[in-house]
């Protein structure tokens, strides 16, 4: 089988989360699903450039911004199929079986992971089933819980926006009713809830969340989210 599958990853000095990230993936290459790796960097002042040549990915260097980082890493995509990944999120063992199934069952919607927190605790795992639930019930995934779509559904629904904030919800309210679990479990850091507590950071998200219904830019929102983190 030709690999159908290429991995987009955003990246802003992320050298010390990638490497776990791609460790996951490794499962992908041996199987021959992962055709290719991109990188689509911000700017960083790391080593990413010997990092991807270290792991033989193709790096993509542009303004930073999530939304039009992983746009751009759309665009430079081969393969038929994408799976969206940020650099802090480590996969379960297995998660290739449920991708070939998805597949091939599924070729005209999207998937997502659910999500974990590698961080320990009541709150951890709180906040974890809040977003597994809000993906279920609203159809509203979180970017850390990964996104597997096809190269065809991506354009027909618009991409990724080039927006700096919600650039994750953009796109799941694009594909709503075409959105479907997939049995991976996508695990990621929740540093920035240590930070600033659980409870306070779990409520700026639902706050800047409604906010973006309301209709406030994402332009207005990601300068709100970043003077309060």
């Amino acid at each position: 089988m030709p690999a159908p599958l290429t991995v987009v990853i955003p990246t802003l000095n992320a050298t010390t989360t990638l490497g776990s990230c791609v460790a996951s993936l490794i499962e992908g290459v041996s199987e021959g699903l992962i055709a290719e790796l991109v990188l689509s960097d911000g700017g960083s002042t790391d080593d990413i450039a010997i990092l991807a040549e270290d792991l033989g990915a193709k790096v993509l260097t542009g303004t930073p911004g999530r939304g039009c980082q992983l746009a751009r890493g759309a665009e430079a995509a081969k393969s038929p199929w994408l799976l969206f990944l940020h650099s802090d999120t480590v996969l379960s063992d297995g998660w290739v079986k449920t991708v070939l199934t998805h597949i091939t069952d599924h070729p005209d919607r999207a998937g997502y992971g659910r999500l974990r927190f590698a961080e320990q605790g009541l709150m951890a795992r709180i906040t974890a089933g809040w977003a597994n639930l809000r993906s279920g019930v609203l159809g509203l995934p979180y970017g850390d819980q990964g996104l597997l779509i096809s190269r065809q559904l991506y354009n027909a629904c618009g991409g990724y926006p080039d927006q700096p904030l919600m650039e994750d919800v953009a796109i799941a309210r694009r594909l709503r009713g075409r959105l479907r679990p997939l049995g991976f479990v996508a695990t990621t850091s929740g540093e920035r809830y240590t930070r600033a507590g659980w409870i306070r950071q779990g409520t700026r998200n639902l706050v800047t969340l409604g906010l973006y219904f309301m209709g406030r830019s994402a332009e207005e929102l990601a300068e709100r989210y970043q003077s309060r983190n």
